[in-house]
């Protein structure tokens, strides 16, 4: 499995940071990523702390052909097209693309594999529980829980409610209800 984790706090051309992020899960498959699912979004405090605005993050869970380093310059073409600026570490950003972890695969970089401070940051542990509550750290062997566990707690750290259809997945025309039937549901008939 490979996981992207996705942040941002700042608007950028694309628009607010949440905008930013769900068109960057579209523009990655202009590089040759599918999205397979996403977690939910989750907003954080800036780590370390810092007087910046709180971030939107969250994490992908994708398919590619592409190996990990090219994955990673992928992402990085993403980043520039959607307006990053690359200034200072931890500076805001519009846009934050980070290759997590590829097939458990362990790698000294770039990238280096496992991503080496995901396992302290609970804005992409929270996110990646999401989707893989079964994951476990490829060097240490740690579940996403205890890695979790042994995270200090980050009262800022809130689980965003879902507002958006996902761009990467269109909504299936049998999912929708029947023009006969929401009509039925009104009390008309046609």
């Amino acid at each position: 499995m490979i996981f992207i984790a996705l942040g941002a706090n700042l608007a950028g051309p694309a628009g607010t940071p949440r905008e930013t992020l769900s068109l960057s899960l579209s523009e990655l498959a202009r590089e040759g990523v599918r999205i397979i699912s996403v977690s939910r979004w989750f907003q954080s405090t800036p780590v370390p702390k810092s007087n910046q605005p709180d971030f939107i993050n969250g994490v992908a869970l994708v398919e590619t052909m592409l190996g990990p380093v090219d994955l990673l310059v992928a992402l990085h073409r993403v980043e520039d097209r959607l307006g990053r600026v690359r200034s200072v570490p931890n500076a805001a950003r519009c846009l934050d693309l980070d290759l997590i972890d590829y097939d458990g695969r362990s790698m000294e970089g770039p990238p280096t594999l496992p991503h080496p401070r995901a396992k302290d940051r609970l804005f992409v542990l929270e996110p990646l529980r999401d989707l893989a509550p079964e994951w476990r750290h490829p060097t240490t062997g740690d579940s996403v829980d205890a890695l979790i566990a042994a995270c200090p707690p980050d009262p800022g750290l809130t689980a965003l409610p879902v507002t958006e259809a996902p761009p990467w997945e269109p909504v299936r025309r049998e999912a929708l209800p029947r023009r006969g039937a929401l009509a039925r549901s009104r009390g008309r008939t046609d």
